[in-house]
């Protein structure tokens, strides 16, 4: 052979081994390195995003109530099977809402908040602190929180019955429950009281919380139809009764008072009570608040069509058709829309205290009973 030929082959073969050699080296890497996937088959595949961070940024995991021994957010992802939207129960104010069954049995509802749920840690703690040490029959429990890096998740007690938005308007996701019946006039007066006596509690405790959020679809029912007020992701402490917090007005198109719409900056107690108005109103009617009423050929919103009805003592004329006649006290559903219409006064001075409106609840049920 050439000696020249046998220089080339001899070249191009060490070439080839160079060239070989790093693909080589990784490969034998890639082997000897531990497979964690295979050691933990039972682990989701979790984001990023829902792990403790390593890079310094806060990891917190808060308890409020015994039934929670421990929080953490992988166990939290894997028991929303990574927040499956199937699992999907309720939409709140900046986040969605999830059943989730824990390792230890316990079910709870799981709300994922949005980024834009609070300005920056240090206002969620001091937020979420107040509000999970909170404890009334007619308001949800927070039972804990979870941070992680951006992500932040509050725990909230599992209410079986779902929300009144549900029983009063979307009796779709309802309605193939064997235990589904439509809500009579006690029930319906059952469930506002207790609405009332939650709002009382928040509004009278030495640093009154304000709710800003009341509505239908935050108010959860049990299987006593015992209400409880949820959703507090917009709720914010005021110092006194009467005063109010300077923050962006919030709330939902039909429940605001009009003196949010009007740009009045500030939010009170007394924003709450007429947003509970509106309510005795849809829980009476069964009809959305942020949604037109045809009368005489006319397009009106339903507050203003309810409020003309009333004046016209037509007050039985308005009520949920699915409310059955017979055996209806006509006195005390009068009385109940005098009630609202009090609450939902233009001027928020001359609306009543949740305190007033409680005892006024309790007076027209005494006075029903003696007639």
């Amino acid at each position: 052979m050439d000696q020249r030929l046998e220089f080339f082959i001899a070249g191009l073969g060490c070439f080839i081994l160079l060239m070989s050699l790093p693909l080589l080296l990784m490969i034998l890497c890639a082997k000897c390195k531990p497979n964690h996937h295979r050691r933990h088959r039972s682990q989701l595949p979790v984001s990023r995003s829902t792990l403790p961070p390593v890079d310094g940024s806060p990891y917190i995991s808060t308890s409020f109530d015994p039934v929670l021994c421990h929080l953490s957010m992988p166990e939290l992802f894997e028991a929303t099977n990574g927040f499956d939207p199937k699992l999907i129960i309720g939409d709140g104010s900046f986040g969605l809402v999830y059943k989730a069954k824990l390792p230890s049995g316990v079910t709870v509802a799981v709300k994922k908040l949005g980024e834009d749920a609070f300005q920056g840690l240090r206002e969620f703690r001091a937020e979420m602190e107040t509000l999970g040490r909170l404890r009334h029959q007619n308001i949800v429990k927070i039972l804990g929180y979870c941070v992680s890096g951006s992500d932040r998740v509050l725990i909230y007690e599992f209410v079986e019955k779902g929300s009144l938005d549900q029983w009063l308007q979307d009796m779709s996701s309802l309605s193939f429950n064997s235990w589904w019946v439509p809500l009579s006039w006690d029930l319906r007066v059952k469930i506002i009281k207790g609405v009332a006596d939650g709002l009382a509690f928040l509004h009278g405790r030495d640093v009154a919380v304000v709710h800003r959020d009341i509505k239908a679809s935050n108010v959860l029912l049990d299987n006593e139809f015992e209400a409880h007020i949820a959703d507090f992701g917009l709720a914010r402490r005021i110092e006194g009764a009467n005063s109010h917090v300077s923050t962006q007005a919030a709330g939902t198109m039909g429940y605001m008072p009009p003196e949010y719409l009007w740009g009045y900056p500030n939010a009170s107690v007394k924003g709450d009570v007429y947003s509970f108005g509106v309510l005795m109103f849809e829980v009476a009617t069964g009809k959305r608040p942020n949604l037109p009423v045809r009368d005489d050929g006319c397009e009106i919103w339903m507050l203003e069509w309810a409020k003309k009805k009333i004046g016209e003592r037509k007050h039985v004329d308005v009520l949920d058709i699915s409310v059955p006649r017979k055996d209806l006290r006509e006195d005390e559903v009068y009385e109940f829309f005098k009630i609202a219409n009090l609450c939902t006064n233009q001027r928020p001075n001359e609306r009543p205290s949740m305190c007033n409106v409680v005892e006024m609840l309790n007076h027209i049920s005494v006075d029903s009973q003696k007639v």
